[in-house]
């Protein structure tokens, strides 16, 4: 079904739209118009490919719900969200009404953070200031580390190097891995998972880097 003429004009001044945008963050924000007329071949325009979808893709149920319900919210701002390779992204998904009140459309916006994350620790650090006494060893323990100052370490030592942690290359990974692994990291049963996850490798592949 495509729906009255007018809803076409829509479609076509939100396609001009989702081009703009997407060409002002290349490579950071993945902008995806979805035709909800056609769900089963939704997706009409898709910048800064970063999910791996395809134009004429299926409509998402986020957009399956604007469909069903013409009462479902018009945007959904800033939630959390997730690509396929795991990296976290920050999404808006914005609902297109025709002149009857029915979704035609959805433009959605999908921000790439893992890409800020290195940028963010540098000026974290920046501003950092010593809270311990001059002359006061810091000790360590190997006590189980929680996720997330095992996320941090991580990001840390990729941000140091200008790098996400997918985007290191193989010998920083190994030796990421292996300062892990002489800092108790490993003390916890699921850190080799989480690490595999943050560096896009296998769990064998980071045992076999502590060795």
């Amino acid at each position: 079904m495509t729906g009255r003429p007018d809803d076409e004009h829509l479609l076509q001044e939100a396609e001009r739209i989702a081009v703009a945008v997407g060409r002002m963050f290349p490579g950071l924000c993945e902008v995806v118009l979805h035709d909800l007329r056609r769900p089963d071949h939704a997706i009409r325009v898709i910048e800064n490919n970063l999910s791996g979808r395809r134009v004429g893709d299926s409509a998402t149920e986020l957009g399956l719900r604007r469909i069903a319900d013409p009462d479902y919210p018009g945007v959904i701002q800033n939630y959390s969200n997730r690509f396929p390779d795991g990296r976290p992204a920050k999404s808006t998904s914005i609902g297109i009404k025709n002149a009857e009140g029915r979704y035609v459309a959805a433009l959605c916006l999908n921000l790439d953070v893992s890409t800020l994350s290195p940028l963010a620790l540098t000026l974290a650090n920046l501003v950092a200031t010593d809270v311990t006494p001059q002359g006061e060893a810091a000790l360590e323990t190997l006590r189980d580390r929680t996720g997330r100052e095992l996320r941090s370490a991580i990001d840390s030592f990729a941000a140091e190097r200008s790098s996400t942690p997918r985007g290191l290359p193989r010998d920083q990974k190994r030796e990421l891995v292996r300062q892990l692994h002489r800092e108790g990291f490993f003390e916890t049963r699921s850190s080799a998972q989480l690490i595999a996850d943050q560096l896009g490798v296998s769990r064998a592949t980071v045992y076999n880097y502590t060795k």
